[in-house]
């Protein structure tokens, strides 16, 4: 077994394609559009590797908002620079809502980003974590 993908309900499946590849440097790599039934998909990852997991972020139409559970934590993205990538991700107009820094009472650094929907995206240096 392998990781296909995460699913996220959004709000606006253009602003969410915008903020996955503008914003976090994703690849928009597949669309499904199916009005009959009335919802659109759009599967956004670094590659088109098998091995790669992907977001499909699935638009229902006439749905502009959903509630955060409180079940929902985050996703996470493994990046060479978490400060240097929160810089660009805050020029892009993205919100960045935990500088970066070390967790608490480790050495692993992480930063929070925030997505158009609210989802959280977390941001861990490589090489830092264990």
């Amino acid at each position: 077994m392998r990781l296909l993908h995460t699913m996220l309900r959004v709000g606006d499946l253009q602003r969410s394609i915008d903020f996955y590849t503008r914003v976090l440097g994703m690849k928009l790599l597949r669309t499904t559009d199916r009005p009959e039934q009335k919802y659109s998909l759009a599967f956004v990852g670094y590659d088109q590797n098998p091995d790669q997991a992907e977001i499909e972020l699935t638009y229902n139409h006439g749905v502009d908002h959903y509630d955060m559970g409180t079940a929902y934590g985050h996703i996470a993205l493994g990046v060479e620079d978490v400060a240097g990538t929160c810089e660009k991700i805050r020029a892009a107009g993205g919100t960045i809502t935990r500088e970066a820094s070390p967790v608490k009472g480790g050495h692993t650094i992480i930063a929070f980003v925030q997505d158009p929907d609210g989802y959280k995206v977390e941001l861990i240096q490589n090489g830092t974590h264990g």
